[in-house]
């Protein structure tokens, strides 16, 4: 008698795994505070605590600022297991103390690698110990990992960044993971089920130079932005000295109509009036945390004046007005047309018109009265206004 074989379909065997990436993370874009714009390798325990202490007390917490960040400098080595080693002399407690401490204060812990063998400052980097590295992040209590793209000679992105978001989905925590890999290979086209924020250029430097520059680089990236992927046009200069007031109140203003992170870079225990006022405007952070999570967009440019437009949750809108000449510039602003513009584009979108709306000032926190529904302007050199559309 012959014996019968079944043939059972190979598909069987398989298990429809999950999604390799936490979903409910970073819903609106990221914010708190690094060490690497300030600091740079000169960093230590009770730097860190300090500055944790100063996000509560300043009021940037009750503002939204939640990540206290460690960036690179705080690794020295692996122990014979492969162990990532800390800084003991730096962080003699250890990093688990030390995020245990920024909990206490009702905040989040972030901390950095790098996705090639050494990080940007010579540190053991993560290849080959990703995994490890994530059970580690984990048990020490990691909420946001900035991974760094440095030494990484061959490796192909896509595939190392994966790599570890599969690890930190190994781990079991939820951990934010922003890719810093500069843009160099386009991330914002396939970093979204990856990541929850991508690097869209190369590092940005306290002078206004730079940070327009880096601006002008999110011009065509918006349709890449969203809840829970986010482009990371890097963290933010504001309060370090090279650039004037009203340079920075650009730079906030530009990175929160760019629905960008904010990571603040500066030292929080010594902030002038001014700055503190930049960093905690919370009209102005309303805009980057509004949760439809759309980027604004250029609806016009005219070299040195452009105006973005930024679609908001409840149909409404911001309008950013922005100056980057050496002169001061008067412009004639027709706020019935940008009341009927949605997304860059003109009226078409929207059935609303000047008349449905009241029209804010975010700097100078008052509402417009509007005796004609054209304008004029003006705007100091290197400077922005920026208006609110909000729904009576």
């Amino acid at each position: 008698m012959k014996k019968l074989f079944f043939l059972i379909p190979f598909t069987f065997f398989f298990l429809i795994l999950p999604a390799q990436k936490f979903d409910q993370l970073a819903k609106t874009p990221p914010m708190g505070w690094n060490s690497w714009n300030k600091y740079g390798c000169n960093i230590r325990e009770s730097l860190i605590m300090g500055m944790a202490d100063a996000m509560v007390t300043s009021g940037m917490k009750d503002a939204g600022f939640e990540f206290i960040v460690i960036d690179d400098c705080w690794q020295v080595s692996r122990d014979e297991n492969g162990e990532i080693v800390a800084d003991k002399e730096r962080f003699p407690n250890g990093i688990k103390a030390l995020a245990d401490y920024i909990h206490s204060k009702g905040l989040k812990f972030g901390i950095y690698s790098c996705a090639g063998t050494k990080t940007c400052a010579g540190r053991p980097g993560a290849l080959g110990h990703e995994y490890q590295d994530a059970r580690t992040y984990a048990k020490w209590g990691v909420d946001y990992l900035k991974e760094d793209w440095c030494n990484t000679s061959s490796q192909d992105a896509k595939s190392s960044y994966t790599n570890m978001r599969d690890a930190l989905y190994a781990a079991g925590r939820p951990i934010v993971f922003s890719l810093c890999e500069w843009g160099s290979n386009k991330p914002w086209e396939w970093a979204g089920p990856i990541g929850n924020l991508w690097r869209t250029t190369g590092d940005i430097s306290d002078s206004w130079n730079s940070m327009i520059n880096i601006f002008s680089q999110q011009k065509d990236l918006a349709k890449y932005a969203g809840p829970g992927h986010w482009n990371d046009p890097d963290m933010l200069e504001v309060g370090n000295g090279r650039m004037t007031t009203e340079e920075y109140k650009t730079h906030f203003t530009l990175w929160c109509m760019l629905a960008a992170p904010l990571m603040a870079g500066n030292d929080l225990q010594n902030m002038t009036p001014e700055n503190k006022a930049i960093l905690t405007n919370k009209e102005i952070i309303e805009l980057d945390q509004d949760t439809l999570g759309r980027q604004a967009t250029c609806y016009r440019d005219n070299g040195d004046y452009q105006i973005w437009i930024k679609p908001l949750g409840g149909n409404e809108k911001a309008v950013c007005l922005l100056n980057k000449s050496d002169e001061k510039k008067t412009v004639l602003v027709d706020f019935a047309l940008l009341s009927q513009v949605s997304s860059g584009r003109r009226s078409g979108s929207t059935s609303l018109k000047l008349e449905d709306y009241r029209v804010r000032d975010l700097w100078d926190h008052k509402d417009l009265t509007l005796k004609e529904p054209a304008i004029y302007i003006d705007l100091i050199p290197h400077s922005v206004k920026v208006f609110r559309f909000i729904k009576k």
